[in-house]
């Protein structure tokens, strides 16, 4: 009885906190889409609509929490989980929007087990085990998960970074400029590197030099690849050397990288491989090979 009434004041505490941001709603999305245009930068209109439906509620039920619990606790980083939605592509989502849904689901998921764990007659020893272990699995599976995005898409950047640069080489060796050469990047490339691009094309048509939108483009992207070609873009524009000779030393420099960067998975891969080979693949080669040995033995010592 004390566990339902302790399930039920949490969820209507719940209730009232969705109620209250419902109330609001309009008031926090308006502040967060005008914070979000000096943050991450004016991303188009069409990318600041607000989002309908269940998902839309949702999202600013989870925003409303996050603001309660990072304006009276102070226990966000507010920077630093910023720059991982930059990284992941998640310019519309706001640092408190992520706060908020580690709460709900630090609260959502411990709730729905013990009300299954009530109703299979679970004991209380493993039911207040599992509610500890999935209060703690809510809490942090939202920021894990904005990590690991940011990682995969920094990841793909770096992998298309030499793809950019023989585009750029071919292009401003034809004669185009170097912003006319991004733009015709921005137009084919297609992934976050396209995306990044275009975000710079539209920042110097918003009125910043290209030295401001490749610096940007840098805070948002801290690849090597991506810091390697930015600051040298940065040296040939403030230095006035060519374009097309800093590019074509630069392709090389990315090739030989990432052929170091091979080299070095395949000298990790022995080491990744142990585990399988030892638990997996030799105890079933053993078993083939000695099981009919060890079954004839057993038998002729039996007989």
């Amino acid at each position: 009885m004390i566990v339902l009434l302790l399930l039920g004041l949490l969820l209507l505490g719940t209730a009232v906190a969705l109620v209250s941001r419902g109330v609001i709603v309009a008031r926090l999305r308006t502040i967060d889409n005008l914070g979000q245009i000096g943050r991450y930068g004016f991303a188009g209109a069409a990318e600041l609509q607000p989002v309908g439906g269940l998902r839309g509620f949702i999202d600013s039920a989870a925003a409303g929490l996050g603001l309660l619990v990072t304006e009276h606790l102070k226990i966000l980083d507010e920077d630093r989980l910023r720059r991982n939605l930059i990284s992941a592509g998640m310019y519309q989502t706001t640092p408190r929007t992520v706060v908020g849904y580690s709460l709900l689901c630090a609260i959502g998921l411990p709730a729905l087990w013990v009300w299954l764990a009530i109703a299979a007659g679970a004991s209380a020893t493993l039911t207040i085990l599992a509610t500890i272990f999935l209060a703690f699995i809510g809490w942090f599976g939202p920021g894990f998960l904005v990590q690991r995005r940011a990682e995969s898409r920094l990841y793909r950047i770096d992998r298309a970074m030499p793809e950019l640069i023989d585009l750029l080489v071919v292009t401003v060796e034809a004669g185009l400029s170097l912003s006319a050469a991004l733009q015709l990047a921005g137009e084919r490339l297609r992934g976050p590197l396209g995306d990044e691009l275009r975000i710079v094309l539209q920042e110097q048509r918003m009125g910043l030099t290209p030295v401001q939108a490749l610096e940007n483009m840098e805070s948002r992207c801290p690849t090597p690849a991506v810091e390697s070609f930015a600051r040298a873009m940065m040296q040939g524009q403030a230095l006035g050397v060519s374009v097309g000779a800093i590019l074509r030393s630069l392709a090389l420099e990315m090739r030989k990288r990432r052929r170091a960067h091979a080299e070095q998975q395949a000298q990790k891969a022995p080491i990744k491989m142990l585990f399988p080979l030892v638990f997996m693949i030799f105890p079933a080669m053993l078993i083939v090979i000695l099981g009919p040995a060890v079954v004839s033995i057993l038998h002729a010592l039996k007989s």
